[in-house]
């Protein structure tokens, strides 16, 4: 589950880790009185304005027909309230949302960090996730933080550095002094990273994140350490530990139909393919994936229905793939194995009759338990659905209908 970082800034105050303050508003006359609160509580003309979605790239992005990026500085309350008006309702189109770009409901009107002292700001980048290779936590980070981290790591990889955590132990001090180190910290801002990192490292485990970025993760003049950016991603796995956490969803920032889906317990991703599919189990999901690519389609979906699928759950996977227009036939692929094949072929019967006139081929391939009891329901039924045995004859199937 992905925070907005307003959200994700908020939580990490709870473990003391130092953020750019700010207040989130939905009118650009409420953003022009935060950065009236914000200008009295830390004395600086200037605050920042940025979108919140759930995507990167926001500082280079620009909110669809205009030159108005995602993420502004202003100097005063008209300036602020006018950024805040060009962000606000508009479709902001980043590296990472793609053409489609993402409806901005909401901006946070930040504090600016970068104000004059005796000492030069600096930009990091710090995240922490999962290294599956090692099965344990990693913590990478580099010098050159901002915008352009992605180019930083692309050709020079070696300005990366890593630290690796086991699952079963704390951050250890001399790991964060070796990342301040790295850093090219000393003094006041060397102690102060290693707090942060500490009490980083803590959030990450105790929110049960699967990936937490800072970028930019920010050296003030006065050397402060704070973080000026937060891209926090909960474990939807660990969230019956966290349901206050679960509160902070945003569907609106999710695609439609995999909001639906996980209505009805389906591990639903929406592909770019013209091929539907429908299978229990993640492994033959992925394997009937390849099929279709290999049988010249192209997977429109990821969809496992688990191993206790009926008529319910199939037909709700029917309507979700049938939404996709782009969709030219379904590929219904169930092994036996907890779920019995007559169950599920009875569900797409019913599911068949329900939905009424369904204009794409529809191809059942059933194998395990009780699959000769359900081809012959699925043949019995006088619908339009052609069935397979093998694996090999519902990729002719799929052939033919792409052709």
């Amino acid at each position: 589950m992905n925070l907005h970082e307003y959200q994700a800034k908020e939580l990490l105050k709870k473990y003391n880790v130092p953020v750019q303050e700010g207040i989130p508003v939905d009118t650009p006359e409420a953003a022009a009185e935060a950065y009236k609160q914000l200008k009295v509580q830390f004395g600086n003309e200037f605050a920042v304005v940025k979108a919140q979605i759930h995507a990167g790239g926001r500082g280079k992005g620009k909110i669809r027909g205009t030159e108005q990026r995602g993420v502004a500085v202003g100097k005063n309350a008209e300036e602020i309230k006018t950024i805040a008006g060009n962000i606000l309702g508009g479709t902001l189109v980043t590296i990472q949302t793609g053409e489609a770009g993402k409806l901005v409901n909401k901006v946070l009107v930040a504090q600016d960090v970068y104000y004059p002292g005796a000492n030069p700001v600096k930009e990091f980048y710090l995240s922490i996730l999962l290294d599956r290779a090692k099965a344990e936590n990693v913590i990478m980070y580099s010098t050159e933080g901002g915008m352009d981290i992605e180019e930083v790591a692309h050709s020079t990889p070696e300005k990366i550095f890593k630290e690796w955590v086991k699952p079963n132990m704390t951050l250890q001090p001399f790991q964060a002094r070796n990342i301040a180190f790295n850093l090219g910290l000393s003094g006041e801002a060397f102690k102060n990273m290693v707090k942060f990192v500490t009490n980083l490292y803590n959030a990450y485990v105790g929110l049960d994140c699967s990936m937490l970025e800072i970028n930019p993760l920010f050296k003030t003049s006065d050397d402060k350490i704070i973080a000026v950016d937060a891209k926090v991603n909960l474990d939807d796995n660990a969230l019956m530990r966290h349901p206050d956490l679960e509160a902070l969803r945003d569907i609106s920032e999710e695609d439609p139909t995999e909001v639906e889906a996980s209505k009805y317990n389906l591990n639903f991703v929406k592909l770019d393919g013209n091929v539907g599919c429908m299978v229990n189990g993640a492994g033959l999901a992925m394997a009937t994936m390849d099929m279709i690519k290999l049988s010249g389609g192209e997977p429109a979906n990821f969809l496992d229905v688990g191993g206790t699928a009926n008529a319910q759950t199939v037909e709700a996977g029917f309507r979700i793939i049938l939404k996709d227009p782009k969709v030219k036939a379904i590929l219904i692929n169930i092994f036996g194995g907890i779920v019995r094949c007559d169950r599920v072929a009875q569900g797409v019967i019913d599911a068949y009759k329900s939905i009424g006139n369904i204009n794409v081929p529809i191809i059942v391939r059933l194998q395990g338990t009780n699959a000769a009891e359900a081809k012959a329901l699925i043949e019995q039924s006088g619908l339009k659905v052609q069935s397979a045995i093998l694996l090999s004859e519902a990729a002719d199937l799929v052939n033919k209908a792409v052709a």
